[in-house]
């Protein structure tokens, strides 16, 4: 059993079916991000060199082929962050800086032995968004990203020549108390172990065939 497994009741995450104000029982205190403005951009790039570094296993024989390219998402962070406001528009403000999207390369050796190293991705970022006033806690950016690479070869001397698509989230956020309606704790079901029973399959089988709609020939 778990959330979305097994019998579900109305305590239970997921879609909300009838009145949303039943079972409202209290106001809590969450500590969150709030999250007071964010904004996704997407590229396509082609031929994009990037250096590699911490192979595993380390000193692979060369040449190496390229396999496949992973975004590490948790380790984008952005470098020479400026938040400029606008004078007319003080709610807003041009952000600008490099985000360095980590990333790990998957290739296999001259003798066919798998492995995987590091690189990262610089891209420059220019845009506006809103950003709140001054306060004791202050708002922070961050961002996010997310790759796939359909093609890529290795050029040598620890570089890869990679063609990428690539999506990238700036979110203005703040470390906050937000008090929100709750329907209480969550209670949570017990586990449902797997099992590899073979008789489990055929034991829940109904005893007899449901009765099937007769079909129209004509």
């Amino acid at each position: 059993m778990s959330f979305y497994s097994g019998s579900r009741n109305s305590f239970c995450p997921g879609p909300i079916t009838g009145n949303p104000l039943n079972g409202l029982c209290e106001k809590a205190c969450i500590h969150a991000k709030k999250v007071f403005d964010a904004c996704l951009r997407q590229m396509q790039e082609t031929n994009v060199q990037v250096t590699v570094s911490n192979y595993i296993p380390e000193n692979p024989v060369q040449p190496l082929t390229f396999v496949s390219v992973n975004c590490v998402a948790t380790g984008v962070t952005i470098n020479d962050l400026v938040v400029d406001r606008f004078d007319d528009k003080p709610c807003f403000a041009r952000v600008s800086g490099t985000v360095i999207v980590p990333v790990e390369i998957r290739y296999t050796d001259a003798n066919g032995v798998a492995g995987v190293a590091t690189a990262e991705i610089p891209v420059n970022t220019d845009v506006v968004l809103y950003v709140p006033q001054p306060s004791v806690v202050p708002f922070s950016i961050e961002a996010f990203a997310s790759c796939l690479s359909p093609d890529g070869q290795y050029v040598g001397d620890n570089v890869f020549s990679l063609d990428f698509c690539l999506s990238i989230i700036l979110r203005v956020v703040v470390e906050a108390e937000i008090l929100v309606p709750t329907y209480g704790y969550c209670p949570i079901p017990p586990c449902q172990e797997f099992t590899q029973d073979a008789c489990s399959g055929f034991f829940d089988l109904p005893l007899y065939p449901a009765q099937q709609p007769v079909c129209n020939a004509n």
